[in-house]
């Protein structure tokens, strides 16, 4: 069974004809979804706004007011990258309200994965800032409801970009695990190994930095040798993926060369860090190619099923395992181990 949350029809989050993050790029991941044949698996989700209250579990009051103003009076340039129009603040609320009712639908229904094709991206958006893209940090929002009820949360972020904003949200809370595999360097210049959580959460932040023509192989060593370990001891009871396919070798703004058959993969291995049946969200975060998109989204949902897709051979061969031997290595130096 896979929960969609998805209404493209209700997207007038209007970045202008030349920027990356576009409509368009929704429409691919649910195009993904087709092509790999699981239309039949898909029950949809009906469209819901996030509450102000459900965003000031994670945002400032202020900022709320900021942005909804902003747009209100037709949008602009939050910062160099961050554009927004007049009906972006209702689609962000589409986009956090949706991935809310997946939490929702999957904790009622205890089976199931659920994805979350919504736009804009989130994981860059901090408290009180705006950034890459991101203006509501949907993650985050959703890791607060499930600490809230007494959850503890994996938020594996395998987007190219570090999550910074979802870093620094939970980088003092005991209650959740943040991973991220990124390449290093690239915007927004965070996420270095030695990066790894507050006083009262130290070794719950696992920054893995990956170098320029990084492959698929050693996103698996890393799941493998050093996400795994740190998992086993966290004990987590849901899987948040910040679900970016911008490391794959297609996508124009990184230089990862992964392939749709590596988020396959990769997807396999989260698979095993659910604890039990229906605690596994997935939501769309970056990606800018959009045959890579399809690609990937069709792949990694369809592993999430327990199912075989592979429209591209899985990668191998490249740099990175050094690096991140180091971020297991810094991380458990954190947590008091050798």
């Amino acid at each position: 069974m896979l929960f969609l949350s998805a209404s493209p029809e209700l997207d007038n989050h209007d970045t202008g004809p030349l920027h990356p993050e576009r409509p368009e790029r929704a429409r691919a991941a649910l195009s993904g979804i087709q092509e790999a044949g699981l239309e039949d698996a898909v029950v949809h989700l009906p469209p819901r706004l996030a509450t102000r209250e459900e965003l000031e579990t994670v945002h400032t009051a202020p900022y709320l007011h900021m942005l909804e103003d902003f747009c209100s009076v037709g949008g602009g340039s939050l910062d160099p990258d961050t554009v927004v129009s007049q009906g972006s603040w209702v689609t962000a609320l589409l986009a956090v309200g949706g991935a809310l009712a997946a939490v929702e639908a999957l904790s009622v229904a205890g089976e199931g994965t659920a994805f979350v094709a919504h736009r804009p991206p989130g994981h860059h958006a901090t408290a009180d800032q705006a950034m890459g893209f991101c203006i509501l940090n949907t993650v985050a929002i959703c890791a607060a409801k499930l600490i809230a009820q007494g959850e503890r949360v994996l938020v594996l972020d395998w987007d190219v970009h570090h999550g910074n904003g979802t870093q620094d949200i939970f980088w003092d809370d005991p209650r959740v695990l943040y991973v991220s595999t990124h390449q290093s360097p690239l915007f927004p210049g965070t996420g270095d190994a030695r990066g790894t959580g507050g006083p009262n959460a130290a070794g719950l932040t696992l920054n893995i930095p990956l170098p320029h023509g990084a492959t698929g192989d050693v996103l698996l060593y890393a799941f493998d040798h050093v996400v795994a370990p740190a998992v086993d001891d966290f004990g987590p009871t849901w899987l948040l993926v910040s679900s970016g396919f911008d490391a794959h070798r297609s996508d124009p703004l990184a230089n990862l060369e992964l392939s749709a058959g590596d988020y396959a993969d990769m997807a396999n291995r989260a698979r095993s860090f659910v604890p039990a049946p229906g605690r596994a969200v997935v939501v769309l975060e970056g990606g800018y190619d959009l045959k890579a998109i399809s690609q990937s989204t069709g792949a990694a949902l369809a592993a999430f099923l327990g199912l075989n897709y592979r429209p591209e051979p899985a990668t191998s061969g490249g740099p990175g395992k050094r690096e991140v031997d180091y971020a297991g290595q810094s991380q458990r130096r954190a947590k008091g181990g050798c």
